[in-house]
């Protein structure tokens, strides 16, 4: 499980998270709601290391991980699949998930036959240009370079921005298969409500960097959590 205590995060001297209390377990997808501005991309950025948390702690089964650069949090185990997908636009599909590799030991560098069968366009492109790629294959390799370094905790945010509805119907499939494996927990970022709330176990909905409300996503009238995260 991962959970965060009392999690806080500056910008310069403006503090954009204020004592976030969050748990996500494995086997399930934690939905992070809510509209725009109000630090869901800033929490999931103090989670992987790209932006240091002023404050709070992170526990990952029951460790405490310390402030640490984003390939070291990789290392322990949160892999995040960043808004803009992030990906080499120079280097082909093959090299771009290689570049996974730099965060796990000598013996596992590979790229496991489970990427392909998850996103079959990588396997056909595999010497394309991450450039030459739609929108949507970005997304996929984005995806699939973020599980070859084995997550416990995979982070995704705005997974389906811009990408097309055939391809945001494939990467729901692809989730509910990570979910039901059980080996992973998933935290998703995502504006889209209905492709939200049709994955979610666990909701909760920012409010000016702080957590307005939280609870099992079944527990919630949806046409009441839609109003309360679109305003």
């Amino acid at each position: 499980m991962l959970e965060t205590n009392g999690l806080t995060l500056h910008y310069g001297g403006s503090q954009i998270l204020h004592g976030i209390d969050f748990a996500a377990k494995l086997g399930e997808v934690t939905c992070i709601l809510g509209p725009n501005g109000v630090g869901k991309t800033s929490f999931l950025k103090a989670l992987a290391g790209t932006h240091p948390r002023s404050g709070g702690t992170v526990t990952l089964d029951g460790e405490t991980l310390p402030v640490a650069r984003p390939q070291d949090m990789a290392r322990r185990g949160l892999s995040v699949v960043p808004q803009g997908r992030m990906i080499f636009p120079l280097l082909t599909v093959r090299e771009n998930l290689e570049t996974a590799f730099a965060v796990l030991p000598k013996p596992d560098h590979g790229i496991p036959e489970e990427v392909f069968t998850l996103f079959p366009i990588l396997k056909d492109f595999l010497h394309r240009r991450g450039g030459d790629l739609s929108g949507g294959q970005q997304q996929q390799l984005a995806i699939a370079r973020a599980l070859i370094m084995k997550p416990k905790v995979l982070l995704l945010d705005e997974p389906t921005e811009g990408i097309q509805p055939n391809v945001i119907q494939q990467i729901g499939h692809v989730l509910e298969y990570l979910k039901a494996k059980g080996d992973m927990a998933i935290v998703l970022v995502e504006q889209y409500f209905e492709f939200a709330y049709g994955l979610a176990d666990q909701v909760y909905v920012f409010r000016r960097g702080s957590v307005a409300t939280s609870g099992r996503a079944a527990s919630f009238d949806k046409d009441a959590l839609r109003a309360a995260v679109s305003v």
